[in-house]
């Protein structure tokens, strides 16, 4: 007789592994994405040759279009912050010292030296109230509050001079590769020793030692402060002593905040170099680009690190890199980029549209004239917007073109890149895609 198998009991999952309705949610977004990089269609085709466009959705690549090599002008910075984040750490301060023989009575026999510890706001409490920068500084450190260690440490007089050292970093003050007409005007000097970016009260220009002028700077405020300094303030190298007194920053994203923001070259310059110190333990602009190239590679990209700032045409990323970039520290870039309508260099773009508030991005602006040779123009705009869904699209728009920095050139193109990431999403929802 046939034997008859026993049936088999089956048995429920304790958890359903894909339901109806798990299985619409990811549709919707894949529908989404589609009908978002559609939307973005219109804007590829107008691209110039040598632009790019990259779009992502938390975190998932949608769109990538245009040059593999582009000039990034300020969205340079985006790369120098995460390198930073990533080289330096997130706790990371900066210390300025003050250092010299001990006090008796009152009295430092010889030189006070202001050592400084790369610092980039670091700043009198009179300059970021001054009308001398359209973005003036914040997050800053007062050089005020050292003063005035220094007067609690029972200082009355110094017999010697006020030293600034910088030596924490090389002495190119300029990157050579600037264009003629950057240098001491839209960037540097710079050294480990910045104060004011080389500013001193009732001086109309920038000091051209930086080192030199902080030290003018701090002897200043300690004569305002009553003590006595016998030397005149200079430059040099901090002598043998006890550190008397100190001040550190706020942390690392404090510090990127006032960069992204304010488009502050001379602490993107800064940065590189801490960069390099950190990493190699030269505080050079060539060990930074090297640290800052790792860091890329370590992102899945490549690219051409000159400067920190972005001001050297010779910069070339492609638009992939800085979403990389900005989706792996996208907590920190979120609360330390220019707001649209609200802050930054994006206070008056994009008002009364529907990303108003609701993106914040990077700007990037070049003009290289003549105007009919290479190298182009640039304008780049990179950052998030926070979608009427919640999802966050990291994007990535930099232009490369002859005249592409006059407004009417592109207005149109952020315009309509701004448009379509504010709908999103604008297709099927997850309602129309489960189940009846």
């Amino acid at each position: 007789m046939p034997t008859v198998d026993a049936p088999v009991p089956v048995v429920a999952p304790a958890s359903a592994v894909l339901t109806l309705r798990r299985q619409a949610a990811v549709l919707s977004r894949r529908a989404n994405q589609d009908v978002l990089a559609d939307g973005l269609a219109p804007l590829v085709e107008r691209l110039p040759g040598s632009s790019c466009l990259s779009v992502s959705v938390d975190g998932v690549p949608v769109l990538s279009a245009g040059a593999e090599s582009v000039i990034p002008a300020s969205n340079q910075k985006i790369l120098i912050a995460s390198a930073a984040l990533e080289i330096l750490g997130e706790g990371h301060t900066f210390t300025t010292t003050v250092v010299g023989p001990d006090p008796v009575d009152g009295v430092v026999d010889g030189d006070l030296a202001l050592v400084g510890g790369g610092d980039p706001v670091l700043s009198s409490n009179w300059y970021p109230e001054s009308s001398l920068d359209r973005f003036p500084v914040f997050n800053s450190t007062s050089l005020d509050s050292l003063a005035d260690a220094v007067v609690a440490r029972g200082v009355r007089v110094i017999t010697g001079s006020v030293v600034g050292d910088g030596t924490r970093y090389d002495d190119e003050w300029y990157a050579a590769d600037w264009a003629e007409g950057i240098a001491g005007v839209e960037a540097g000097p710079v050294d480990a020793l910045l104060v004011n970016d080389a500013r001193v009260l009732g001086d109309d220009y920038r000091g051209s030692d930086p080192s030199r002028a902080a030290a003018r700077e701090f002897q200043r405020l300690l004569l305002e402060r009553g003590i006595t300094v016998v030397g005149e303030a200079r430059s040099g190298v901090a002598g043998s002593g006890s550190t008397l007194a100190s001040i550190s920053s706020m942390t690392l994203p404090a510090v990127l905040q006032e960069m992204l923001v304010n488009s502050d070259n001379n602490t993107a310059e800064m940065l590189l170099k801490e960069i390099g110190f950190v990493a190699s333990g030269s505080g050079s602009r060539a060990a930074g680009a090297l640290a800052v190239s790792g860091h890329v590679a370590a992102l899945g990209g490549s690219a051409t690190i000159v400067d920190g700032s972005g001001l050297a045409v010779g910069n070339r990323l492609s638009c992939e890199v800085l979403i990389a970039a900005l989706d792996r520290d996208r907590d920190v870039f979120e609360i330390s980029l220019p707001v649209a309508a609200r802050t930054g260099a994006l206070a008056d773009a994009f008002v009364g549209s529907s990303v108003e508030g609701r993106l914040v991005a990077k700007t990037g602006t070049l003009g290289n004239p003549p105007y009919d040779r290479d190298p182009p123009a640039v304008k780049a705009l990179a950052g998030v917007v926070t979608a009427l869904s919640g999802e966050r699209l990291t994007f990535a728009l930099v232009l490369n073109a002859p005249t592409i920095n006059d407004q009417r050139e592109y207005r149109p193109l952020w315009d309509l890149l701004a448009s379509v990431l504010g709908a999103h999403p604008t297709g099927p929802g997850v309602s129309l895609l489960g189940p009846e």
